[in-house]
């Protein structure tokens, strides 16, 4: 990871001012971590990063251990407002071993996020230990379970302001993968030719750009964060009349069908789309 890191600095353009980082857990190694906050040993100018941290037992030890006074509301940005989330922030005390054990690495903030388990404890499983065996990572806290997250960090900022950046980073990569594998094809190949996949990869690329171009410029609302699976049943498989009248071709839909809206809204989206220069 850390000669990723590398390899995408290097590839900046040249002018560059200031550089920060956020990744997920993948880039939660202490190679990298060091390399930001040092900046490569004094090469370079320190790197502001935010990079997911592992579940660790001694992670949420710490997180257990803060006060019910320490942890605020966390709050988001829709359309101007600042909106609730159900979960809360905390600053923990936290410091791996390794850190510990290095002297010249200045210890980093550790942030954690909860968000309460709203599935109480079954009938007749107070007892079991299977309640607590979930996908993810909980801790108890005053008797309730939450699900907890974790972030680390070496900038010096308000921590619900941290958490809003961090989560703004570049996307779901997981998600994107499988959209590209399962939705588009990605993953089934249809041919032993390489030439013939690396067409293959390269049109399901297009397709995948289109439709995000889509969401994001001609959408409407209710339909931005859909798939391609929800978007086929809403708007392609949608029965209609198709009627040749005045050397005119027309649609006819169902009346009252919520694809007529949608699809007059698209058209309009796209019709005030300014062409790019050729």
């Amino acid at each position: 990871m850390l000669r990723i890191v590398k390899e995408s600095i290097a590839a900046l353009p040249a002018g560059m001012e200031k550089i920060r980082l956020r990744m997920d857990s993948a880039g939660y190694q202490h190679d990298v971590l060091r390399f930001c906050a040092t900046g490569d040993e004094g090469r370079r100018d320190i790197i502001e990063f935010s990079v997911s941290n592992d579940m660790t037992e001694e992670f949420r030890c710490a997180v257990m251990e803060a006060s019910e006074e320490d942890w605020r509301p966390l709050y988001r940005t829709v359309r101007g407002r600042m909106v609730a989330t159900g979960q809360e922030w905390a600053e923990v005390v936290y410091v791996p071993n390794i850190i510990a054990a290095t002297s010249k690495v200045k210890p980093y903030r550790y942030i954690a996020i909860r968000e309460l388990v709203k599935q109480g404890v079954l009938p007749g499983m107070e007892d079991s230990q299977a309640q607590i065996i979930l996908p993810f990572a909980t801790v108890v806290c005053s008797g309730l379970t939450y699900r907890v997250k974790g972030i680390v960090t070496n900038r010096e900022i308000a921590g619900d302001e941290l958490i809003r950046w961090h989560y703004a980073r570049c996307g779901k990569s997981e998600e994107a993968h499988a959209v590209m594998k399962t939705d588009l094809a990605g993953g089934t190949f249809p041919s032993g030719k390489f030439g013939a996949n690396a067409a293959w990869w390269g049109m399901m690329v297009l397709a995948y750009n289109l439709h995000a171009a889509m969401r994001l410029l001609a959408l409407p609302e209710g339909m931005k964060n859909k798939r391609l699976k929800g978007i086929r049943f809403a708007l392609i498989d949608v029965p209609g009349l198709v009627v040749k009248h005045a050397r005119q071709l027309f649609v006819r839909l169902a009346r009252g069908h919520p694809a007529l809206l949608w699809l007059i809204e698209i058209r309009r989206a796209l019709r005030g789309l300014i062409p790019s220069p050729a």
